[in-house]
């Protein structure tokens, strides 16, 4: 592991509680995704329910739960929910986009089959609900105005962990 994917590693790692205002707040941001799309939070409008997956190239049990939440959201497509990642060490300590991270993860999600949007973070994300996230992957749940719903999961699950989690949050 490189020197910078250790700094942000230990910065997340370091960062406290997922209990603070950013968890408590409607999500905003205008940011790009992996393929340099601009994105914005009305992405989140169109679903009853968004899971947000953030994870970074770096993070095995991330990559590897990753073909699960591509069936998942093949399986709820048109179903009034969505999967949406956050690629956290696809931007530096300064906020720029790190090109060469940014090219793995459109690897990861070739070879993953995690055909969702996978966005790049912008400062209002860094600044927002990133800075309340202590270990990757960490997963939030959004209503359709960006509201988070119910709690943080940390670490990795399984398909059918997350089917029940998703299908008990779409009741």
């Amino acid at each position: 592991m490189n020197r910078s994917k250790k700094s942000l590693l230990a910065g997340l790692i370091l960062l406290i509680g997922l209990g603070s205002s950013a968890f408590s707040q409607s999500i905003k941001f205008t940011a790009k995704d992996i393929y340099n799309k601009n994105v914005t939070e009305s992405i989140f409008a169109d679903s009853k329910l968004t899971m947000i997956n953030i994870w970074g190239t770096f993070c095995g049990p991330c990559i590897k739960e990753m073909p699960d939440l591509g069936k998942l959201n093949q399986q709820y497509n048109n179903k009034d929910f969505q999967i949406v990642g956050i690629v956290v060490d696809s931007v530096n300590s300064r906020g720029m986009m790190v090109p060469k991270t940014v090219e793995s993860a459109k690897k990861i999600v070739t070879t993953t089959g995690a055909d969702y949007i996978h966005i790049v973070p912008d400062s209002n994300l860094i600044n927002g609900i990133l800075e309340d996230i202590y270990a990757v992957p960490t997963t939030i749940f959004v209503d359709s105005k960006g509201n988070i719903v119910g709690k943080a999961y940390t670490g990795s699950r399984s398909y059918d962990d997350w089917k029940k989690i998703i299908d008990s949050l779409l009741k």
